[in-house]
């Protein structure tokens, strides 16, 4: 295969032969990386208990291959299937309608109700899903299900047969991710704000749980789409840790570079990749030389902070390459994600592109694809320090790096919405100084003024999840997604204030005379406080003490006067 038309250029040789050379160093450096930390693990125990779904013609003639070592019970879809499945079995054959199943290796539970008879619930360890339909529609499947469909020719029966008798034992998986819930910012007094990772999750192993969300360990297949999407960092990868790719990624390139090799391109895959490249191999074709390729668990398990990092590294491009096994939403969410990297890069002045999204069904379309590998302009100097635990430094990190050696320093760079930096605008006519904004802020981007009444503003911790917009009673927020390079985005910017109001009775502090002037606007038509206004202008001890005295009630204060 001809180097020069997969790379789509007419390169020099020589210059081939050099990259080739330091491309070797920099995947001989990953030998000698330390594995990454392992995580906890999460356990399975099956008993091999199956669950058999579909129509006589496709389910018996497997139930009766597994039915010799393992239990089994079949659930005919099709109608008439008591005719179709004559004869007495050593298992319980059951024409079923109302099916539901859900759960995983050891844990599946299913309710059916069988023509004439009430409803039943069974528990299962494993599921072979012979039926046209999926009983489970996640693209990504629990552990311990198998849905090949219907119409399964002998070989492919007896396969699937095999690979369930295997799956009976106890077994075991790392436990993928970190879950932070202080930096969380799904939800806050029940409105919901970051929903990300609920929306991209294959496994449907996320949902909500009040003001945090709940990740099921046992469904959670470990892609890391979730920790990509967060914009807080309150989910993170953890097999491995962003920190230990980071570092990967960092020795790749300096043993690159340093070895005398030009222009790198990161190549992140995951496991359906790797078959590709090694496909590509096969065919005698070869990835350019300045290719880097490095195997994930899953593509979608690196986001923009790896990437940042490595183009801060040194890399002219990143290239994330995803198979049609990828989940579809994972495909928007990585292109998304790009789009941010490239409106920073393309503001800053460097000539890109810089990253690429490779969507790639064979071998063939990747060579192609690689022709086009970006050829990014780099800082003049590489970056030094190495990816944190924790996302948003990892990312500040990066974009300081980018910012002191970019060609052109802008002050803010306007970003698409939905992206994970910005500002706010704040209605001060309307803004009444509530501070309900200040206590549904998860990142601690809205500050109260200790004390005075003032509403200040931190942009470097704001993510964008929009919870403060929909909980100001005054609709006085509007998000500005954009990312900032002035200094002031990491201080207190005064957004909002107003004068102190006094409690009329102990003269204390507790509230603001906008805040006071619209309850008083508001409510002074109310039964509760007709001829009493007065008590909206009284802190909330002062308000029960008058509340509770009798009316015209003398006070000795009143006879020492008289």
């Amino acid at each position: 295969m001809n180097i020069r038309l997969i790379d789509g250029q007419d390169a020099d040789p020589q210059r081939q032969a050099q990259d080739l050379l330091a491309r070797g160093a920099a995947m001989a450096t990953l030998e000698t990386q330390a594995p990454p930390e392992a995580p906890g693990t999460v356990g399975y125990r099956s008993a091999g208990k199956t669950l058999v779904i579909g129509s006589a013609l496709d389910a018996l003639p497997l139930a009766d291959r597994l039915a010799a070592v393992l239990p089994v019970t079949v659930l005919l879809l099709d109608h008439g299937a008591d005719d179709a499945a004559p004869g007495l079995r050593i298992y319980p054959v059951i024409p079923a309608r109302a099916l539901v199943l859900s759960g995983w290796l050891g844990a599946f539970e299913a309710s059916w109700q069988a023509p004439g008879r009430a409803p039943e619930h069974g528990r299962f360890d494993l599921v072979a899903d012979l039926g046209a339909a999926a009983q489970i529609g996640s693209h990504q499947r629990p552990h311990g299900y198998y849905a090949p469909g219907p119409g399964l020719d002998l070989a492919a029966r007896e396969a699937l047969a095999e690979e369930l008798l295997d799956m009976v034992g106890d077994f075991e998986k790392p436990r993928y991710f970190q879950y932070k819930e202080r930096l969380c910012a799904h939800s806050r007094n029940r409105r919901t704000g970051c929903n990300a990772c609920i929306e991209i999750c294959s496994a449907e192993a996320i949902e909500g749980e009040g003001d945090l969300v709940k990740v099921n360990p046992y469904l959670c297949a470990g892609c890391g789409a979730c920790t990509t999407v967060c914009p807080t960092g309150a989910l993170a990868y953890a097999y491995p840790a962003a920190e230990d790719s980071g570092r990967r990624v960092k020795a790749m390139l300096q043993a690159y570079l340093g070895a005398g090799g030009q222009e790198p391109v990161l190549l992140l895959h995951g496991v359906p990749g790797a078959a590709m490249l090694v496909e590509l191999e096969r065919q005698g074709r070869s990835l350019p030389a300045r290719v880097l390729p490095l195997g994930l668990h899953h593509a979608a398990s690196a986001g923009i902070d790896v990437w940042l990092a490595a183009l801060a590294y040194g890399a002219a491009g990143v290239a994330v390459l995803v198979t049609d096994e990828e989940a579809p939403q994972y495909v928007g969410a990585l292109d998304r994600q790009m789009g941010v990297v490239q409106d920073v890069m393309t503001a800053l002045g460097y000539a890109g592109p810089h990253v690429q999204l490779l969507r790639a069904g064979s071998a063939q379309e990747l060579a192609l694809a690689l022709g086009h590998a970006p050829r990014g302009a780099v800082p003049a100097r590489r970056a030094s320090y190495n990816l944190a635990r924790d996302k948003r430094d990892s990312l500040e990190y990066a974009l300081d790096h980018l910012y002191r050696q970019a060609p052109r320093q802008v002050e803010e760079v306007a970003l698409a919405p939905g992206s994970p930096f910005g500002a706010l605008a704040v209605d001060t006519a309307a803004c009444s100084l509530c501070m309900a904004c200040v206590g549904a802020c998860p990142a601690s981007a809205l500050q109260d003024g200790s004390g005075a009444p003032q509403l200040r503003f931190i942009e470097k911790n704001c993510v964008q999840c929009g919870l403060c917009a929909d909980t100001c009673p005054e609709n006085a927020i509007a998000l500005i997604p954009r990312l900032s390079f002035r200094e002031t985005r990491k201080q207190p910017v005064l957004m909002a204030e107003t004068q102190p109001f006094h409690c009329i009775r102990c003269n204390k502090v507790f509230g603001t005379l906008r805040m006071i002037e619209g309850m008083l606007a508001r409510l002074s038509g109310h039964p509760a406080f007709a001829g009493k206004l007065d008590r909206m202008r009284m802190c909330g001890d002062c308000r029960v003490i008058d509340m509770m005295s009798p009316e015209n009630e003398t006070t000795i204060n009143e006879i020492r006067r008289g």
